[in-house]
């Protein structure tokens, strides 16, 4: 593999392996993923990103998370160009947008993805964000689609904590996989209710940009004295700190980070952050550094 000996790759994908977590069902999958955002956009960074994919999957990175929305289909075009001869290794994530929560717009809206990423099956399928249409109704359209066998499993976006009550009230609502939402060292206003809400459901959080990448937080994260301190302490980036420090909780109330990397050089440095695991002093002094909110704040969504 390029830019890894064949040891340190088989070290990555046993450190990937031990960090797993296990979703509603059994099913377990790492706990550092690959998510796609923008991603297709630049037909002169297809073979890179291509590329970045595939090494992802070779050193265990087998969830891969994409959406119709990214690029109004170009990211999951992308992404079934590089599963194509490896689907049954992937555990293939995609979102439909909340404009097609409908029964019968969902059916559609999974039918393109399943077109763009060259699948007959999705192994999870996620509402991106609420919807006006009434989540009774996208619970159905959902389960329908479950029962079809296009999906194996499915989610949610961007839900608070109310919203997550009210999903697990309705009719087969409690069969949501996980709900994804924005978490990192500088946002961690789920801390304080909608995670502990969601362990308490054996529901897992799904991490989107657990590196910062979506806000202007990154730069002043990266330099912060405690992060340099303590990665350089692990031998790591500042930004593989970032994605040790999400996954820094057990298998039983893990959670999944889908960091973005569109070099496979990058992929293999996410890789290798499974590997890093933080002591109680450094995790502390990061919770000095960035600490959570003392009360609840409003869903933080990019």
């Amino acid at each position: 593999m390029k830019g890894i000996n064949d040891q340190e790759a088989e070290k990555i994908r046993t450190q990937l392996a031990a960090r797993s977590v296990t979703l509603p069902d059994g099913t377990k999958v790492p706990a550092v993923g690959q998510g796609t955002w923008h991603m297709g956009d630049d037909p002169s960074k297809r073979k890179q990103e291509i590329e970045a994919l595939r090494t992802g999957v070779d050193l265990g990175m087998v969830l891969i998370d994409t959406a119709e929305l990214y690029g109004y289909g170009k990211s999951e075009n992308l992404v079934g160009e590089a599963i194509r001869g490896i689907r049954d290794r992937v555990f293939l994530v995609s979102k439909a947008m909340p404009s097609h929560g409908s029964r019968k717009d969902l059916a559609a809206a999974c039918e393109r993805s399943l077109k763009q990423l060259g699948t007959d099956h999705l192994d999870l399928y996620l509402l991106h964000w609420k919807s006006s249409v009434p989540i009774e109704e996208t619970i159905e359209g959902m389960e329908a689609l479950k029962k079809s066998g296009k999906i194996l499993r499915w989610g949610v976006s961007n839900f608070d904590t109310a919203d997550m009550e009210n999903l697990v009230s309705q009719p087969e609502g409690a069969h949501c996989t996980t709900n994804q939402v924005l978490y990192h060292l500088g946002s961690r206003g789920i801390e304080v209710d909608l995670l502990p809400w969601q362990r308490r459901h054996h529901m897992p959080i799904m991490a989107y940009c657990p590196l910062a990448e979506a806000g202007s937080l990154k730069r002043q994260l990266t330099s912060d004295t405690q992060v340099r301190r303590i990665a350089e302490a692990h031998h790591i980036s500042p930004l593989q700190l970032l994605l040790a420090w999400c996954i820094r909780h057990t298998e039983s109330d893990g959670i999944i980070a889908i960091p973005k990397a569109s070099q496979a050089a990058h992929v293999i440095e996410n890789a290798r952050a499974a590997g890093v695991v933080l002591t109680e002093e450094e995790q502390h002094a990061l919770d000095r550094a960035f600490p959570r909110p003392s009360s609840k704040v409003p869903l933080a969504i990019v």
